[in-house]
């Protein structure tokens, strides 16, 4: 059973239920410059940042002058019409909490903009229990390419096989893997197993790996300090 000293956290569609909310954000900041582009085009891409995400769905550049406009009016959109509609998926708080009772630090890694991440952890209620976080803005490339998760060992100061990953996507899984850190993949962000595979487990989100937590890879933590603790 691996053991683990460090979890880096994805926060949308694995803690918080905010995919769609960003897909219908970009599709409203497209529109505002008259780009048509359907939910459907731009929801398989959710979990990229836009640095990826506007080439794949639009063929724009983010540096470009239209780039640039439609990324900032999709993160005013996402805060301002979305956000406040937001809920954490169950049990993500208590998930946290148990995780951090059991000596494991807690460091995001998102794709998401700096302003919204601090948005998030507080739909979490989370701040205090986060070790640091790094987002898109920290590093020149998004997932699926591997600098956020990189910049998060960084600042976790672990080792790649002493962390694991908790996120709801390839794109995710991907990044995780270039960096030889282990991933945990939930369902609950609505991808399928079949996009999954190369996770070490899949549950369908924070309140079933909680209540299966004991089970999980992650088990090893609460035996490693029971035993520590007997010692003493």
């Amino acid at each position: 059973m691996s053991t683990y000293r460090s979890v880096l956290l994805d926060l949308d569609g694995t803690l918080i239920d905010s995919n769609d909310a960003h897909a219908r954000a970009w599709v409203d900041a497209f529109r505002a410059v008259g780009r048509f582009v359907t939910f459907g085009r731009v929801r398989p891409f959710i979990g990229m940042g836009a640095d990826h995400l506007l080439p794949a769905v639009a063929g724009i550049s983010e540096t470009s002058d239209i780039g640039r406009t439609i990324n900032q009016r999709r993160s005013k959109l996402f805060l301002e019409r979305y956000l406040p509609h937001l809920r954490p998926f169950p049990s993500a708080g208590a998930l946290l909490l148990e995780l951090r009772a059991r000596g494991l630090e807690l460091v995001v890694a998102t794709s998401a903009k700096r302003e919204e991440l601090s948005a998030l952890l507080g739909l979490l209620g989370a701040r205090d229990l986060i070790a640091g976080a790094t987002s898109s803005d920290d590093v020149d490339r998004s997932k699926p390419d591997p600098d956020i998760v990189r910049a998060a060992l960084e600042r976790a100061d672990s080792k790649a096989t002493a962390t694991v990953l908790l996120g709801d996507t390839a794109y995710d899984l991907a990044a995780a893997r270039a960096c030889g850190v282990d991933m945990i993949a939930f369902r609950c962000g609505g991808s399928s197993d079949a996009s999954l595979r190369g996770a070490v487990e899949i549950y369908d989100g924070p309140h079933h790996l909680l209540v299966r937590l004991d089970q999980s890879k992650l088990a090893a933590t609460r035996h490693r300090r029971a035993a520590h603790v007997h010692r003493r």
